[in-house]
């Protein structure tokens, strides 16, 4: 996301230890060394890697906020839906909770659960929201067993 930074605070220094930088950087390189990391457009990750074994997981941004600074219409949530149903790998899909969601969603195919969440951005108090996570049959009967339980 362009001309947007996280994780800073004016109250206290960096976290950057640089007397802990290389052991930082070995547990990155362990942590992601069968990871891949695309810079291409969903669709197309989805259909490069798209095989039985692959779980896909989606959280793109949330229907009707603002400060994504990219376009993302109602149509790819569309292509997501349509995807989830037709693809040979698992996906995991998460959402607001809005009803042009649950309706875009909203298919005999796929699976759709309501997760209660608190949003800590900014080290505050938190806000209290609800998500949708969706799931195509294919993930495992749902994201609170099999390998996705450690997602959930």
């Amino acid at each position: 996301v362009e001309g947007q930074a996280f994780g800073t605070a004016t109250t206290s220094p960096p976290r950057l230890n640089l007397l802990r930088i290389e052991e930082d950087l070995s547990q990155a390189h362990l942590r992601l060394q069968s990871t891949y990391i695309e810079n291409l457009p969903w669709q197309r990750v989805v259909e490069k890697y798209d095989r039985p074994h692959t779980l896909f997981y989606l959280d793109p941004p949330y229907w009707e906020t603002e400060g994504y600074g990219v376009e993302f219409g109602l149509d790819q949530y569309r292509q997501m839906a349509a995807l989830a149903k037709d693809i040979d790998g698992s996906m995991v899909i998460s959402v607001n909770d809005h009803p042009t969601m649950r309706d875009v969603f909203d298919d005999p195919c796929l699976y759709v659960d309501t997760v209660d969440i608190t949003y800590t951005v900014g080290g505050g108090s938190g806000s209290k929201a609800r998500e949708l996570v969706i799931w195509n049959e294919r993930a495992e009967n749902g994201p609170k067993q099999g390998v996705m339980a450690a997602l959930f």
